[in-house]
């Protein structure tokens, strides 16, 4: 088999598997894990090794696309000051979709921006 069609093999199979997750994680409240995988066929291991893998999978593809951004510098005028918990102002950029918002500042690790970011634009 070539490589190419190892690789296509293996997004077909990761899609599936994702889409296997995705039903489970909206089984009916109440069923189990193990109860959902007996009515689909699967052992309770090989779900959580399928549910490892697609994981790996986002990881990989989200690494990708946070080292392709690039910095974008923001005008002075649009940073505000929020107060912490200590009492202290710290500027940074608010950032709201669809009824969320992050309060942005220089310290803020990008991974995880761009985690809270995919996570409220798919709310």
């Amino acid at each position: 088999m070539s490589a190419e069609t190892t690789m296509m093999a293996e997004q077909y199979r990761l899609r599936e598997w994702a889409d296997q997750i995705r039903d489970c994680q909206s089984r009916p409240s109440g069923m189990s894990v193990v109860s959902w995988c007996a009515c689909h066929g699967i052992t309770k291991a090989n779900y959580y090794y399928r549910l490892r893998r697609v994981r790996e999978a986002c990881l990989e593809t989200m690494q990708g696309e946070i080292t392709a951004q690039q910095i974008i510098p923001v005008q002075p005028g649009l940073l505000q000051q929020q107060e912490q918990k200590d009492g202290n102002a710290q500027p940074g950029l608010d950032i709201s979709i669809k009824g969320g918002s992050i309060h942005v500042t220089e310290s803020t690790p990008m991974p995880l921006l761009a985690a809270v970011l995919e996570v409220m634009r798919n709310a």
